[in-house]
This record gives C-alpha cells, structure tokens and sequence, in this order.
C-alpha cells in the first residue's frame, strides 16, 4: 500500500472537463457553466469532484473552462482558494488557449490535446481525468495500484445499472481479468452482464491514463475526423492497441452512489435524493466533507403562524434548510432550500428545489419544481399544479419538473 500512497500526489495532474454547454440543463445553464450550477442547497456540482480529489490527497488541478465560465471563476476564486504554490499544489483554470488550434474545445479529447503544453509543462506519470457534473464520492488513490499492477495504459471506473439505463452511458464489457474487450458509446441496445440480463456495465466517465498513452491518443485522435470524444472514439480504439482495464466502484459509503446530473429530471432527482431520511448519499460525513463556498448568514428561521387554521403552518418535513432563510408559517416537505429564502405565511412547497435568495409570497402553492436564483414569486401564484399554464410561461420537463428561470418575475 505505500506505493499506492507515496506516488499518487506528486505523480498525478488532474483534469477536470468543464467547458460543456449544458444543454441539456437549460435554463439553469442560461448564465452559467453546467459545473456552476448549484446543487444541495449550499454546494455547486463543481464541488463534488474537487472534494474528492482533496480527499484522494491530490492537489494539481486543472480545469478545462469554456462556456460562460465566469460564475465559476468566481466561485472557485472565493470557495477554493487553498492551495499552496511553494508546495507545487494548485487549481487552475484553462479556456482554449490556441496554442495548437484556432477553435474552440471540439469535443472532451480536443480539450485534452489542446492542452498538450500543460502536460509538457508538468510531466506527470499519470493522468486522471474527471467530469464536471456527476455527484459521487471516490477515493481516486484505489484506482492507482491496479492501474500500476495491470500496466495499463487507461484504467475506467465502472459501475453496474439496470439494462434500460444503459442507453445514456458507454457500455463496457469486460473478460475475467476486468479487461476492457467492448466499449459502445450510448447504444441503443446495451449488452446485458453475464448471467443477468437485466443490468449492465457502464463507465462513469472517469479516466485514469499514463500520460504517454493518452499524449498519442489525443495526437491521433486529432489528425482524424471524428467527434473527438474520449467516450466515441478513444477509448474504443485504444482497446484494440493498449491495455484497458475497467475498476469496479466503491464508495467510501458502499453505498455505489454515482449520479450524472447533466438533465433536468436527473437533476432534481439527485437533489431529491438528499432529503430521504436515509439518503444514499450523505452530505454530512464527517470523514468524507464536501467542501463549498459559503456567505456568512445569520441562522434559518421559522416561525408558526398562530392565526392559521391549518396546526401544520410552519412546519418543515424532510428538507434541507440553509442558512439565512426566513419560512414564516409556511408548510415545506421534501424540499431543498438554498441560502437567504424567504416564505410567506399560508404558503406551500412540496418537492422542490429553491435556489439562493429567492423570495416566495403569501399563499403560494409549489410543487416538483425548480427556482433558481433571486426570483421573486407574488402572492396567490401557483407553479407546478397547471402543467398546460406552467408550459406558456416557464420551462416544464417531460417529467413535469417546472424550472423557473434566473431572476424571473412571477
């Protein structure tokens, strides 16, 4: 195990994808990178990479920015201003420098081999690379010996799901030895495991490579026409050239939690997740903390309305609170509330998710949707019980989860 120890910090770059549109999070990602977004009342997806890399003991972290990338920066300047250069420990930031192109990031592999210079620069033994928008949490150093003990030139984490889910992720199949021998990239017809038809093998979208291999790769890859995706076209090819090896996920929880929250209804979702009174993933594990950059508020309040008729006024049932907020005889069950919220008597939230200083009136009526920022609800409105009205003013998802855009009047 010293190996596994003494050779991870110092023989490791991160990087961590970060340039995605989010389309598939709009509006949230209307004025914000997808890493951006907040999520857990208090945290921003970024968060939950950053944190386990902390936690793995690694501590030279890139990030490859391209969309709308400054409500980020802001947050990684104010929340994550602990490293110590003198130590050679950092988290930088990198948009496309074009330095080997004139483009921007075409794809997650083109990021990577537009950034061939860093790699140059820093010369690591190896190279993790991570996703900005999947909430888990992993010991990153476990992967290593494996990865050492194979010789391999790529090392996948993986994860079993039911066979329908398969649809979203790569596809792996394995042999007995756990090397990779089949990689399909969102198929339409996921091969199910060995023995259980119902499930199948899946990657999590997290690459450990030696920094050779994946040099050559993206090199290759580049002079190509393809989609220079590492899920599409690298690692499909290198399966047949290298030494490929899938690593079976376990969380510091053995809980198997791993969520990719680039959707709108996984989104909600993974937040909903939160507030179950066992949650498969647990926020307040002291010997794993997620890390986030707080405002300093003054403590929630909530406060009974005596004159209603309804004894439940002012009661809060398996939600998520945070600080600064106000719920002044308001009933809120199952919900995530973020920072300085306000909520007026005789109101009602159900299965939502209200983001940072979002002011909601009298009498209102939530349900299954998501507020984000400082959007200011009147009296008497109702979201989330009119799907053919919510549609005409806000977006609604197939699912019916109403999103309610940024600073949007109601």
């Amino acid at each position: 195990m010293s190996l596994l120890y003494t050779r991870s910090p110092k023989k490791i770059l991160v990087m961590i994808l970060a340039g995605g549109q989010g389309e598939r999070l709009y509006p949230l990602t209307r004025d914000r990178a997808k890493p951006a977004v907040p999520f857990g009342g208090i945290y921003r997806i970024i968060d939950f990479a950053l944190s386990n890399c902390i936690n793995s003991g690694l501590r030279k972290i890139t990030l490859l920015t391209q969309y709308k990338s400054a409500s980020l920066n802001k947050h990684l300047r104010l929340g994550w201003n602990i490293f110590n250069n003198e130590i050679d420990e950092y988290i930088e930031q990198i948009p496309p420098q074009h330095r080997i192109s004139d483009q921007w990031y075409l794809g997650t592999a083109d990021a990577v081999y537009q950034n061939i210079y860093t790699l140059e620069k820093e010369q690591p033994e190896m190279v993790l690379i991570l996703a900005g928008d999947h909430i888990y949490k992993m010991d990153y150093r476990k992967i290593i010996l494996p990865h050492l003990e194979n010789e391999a030139g790529v090392t996948i984490p993986c994860m079993e799901v039911p066979i329908e889910e398969g649809k979203r992720f790569g596809v792996i199949e394995t042999d007995k030895s756990n090397r990779i021998v089949g990689f399909s990239e969102k198929p339409a017809n996921p091969k199910p495991l060995p023995g259980n038809p119902k499930a199948t093998l899946i990657s999590m979208g997290i690459y450990l490579f030696n920094t050779t291999a994946l040099v050559k790769a993206v090199i290759n890859d580049a002079k190509q026409c393809t989609d220079h995706d590492f899920g599409k076209n690298i690692i499909p090819e290198m399966i047949h050239t290298k030494k490929v090896f899938a690593y079976p996920f376990t969380d510091e929880n053995n809980a198997n939690y791993w969520r990719d929250i680039g959707a709108l209804n996984a989104y909600w979702e993974a937040n909903m997740d939160l507030v179950k009174a066992l949650p498969m993933f647990d926020i307040y594990d002291d010997e794993w903390p997620i890390r986030a950059y707080q405002k300093q508020y003054p403590p929630t309040k909530v406060i009974l309305n005596e004159n209603s008729l309804d004894k439940r006024s002012g009661m809060i049932l398996n939600s998520i609170i945070s600080g600064g907020s106000i719920i002044n005889g308001a009933k809120i069950e199952r919900c995530v509330l973020s920072p300085d919220i306000r909520v007026g008597s005789c109101s009602e939230i159900y299965d939502s998710i209200i983001m940072e200083s979002v002011r909601i009136g009298r009498n209102v009526k939530i349900k299954k949707a998501i507020i984000d920022k400082r959007v200011n609800i009147h009296d008497n409105i109702s979201i989330g019980y009119d799907r053919v009205k919510d549609s005409k003013l806000f977006t609604v998802t197939e699912d019916g989860i109403v999103v309610v855009r940024k600073e949007m009047p109601v």
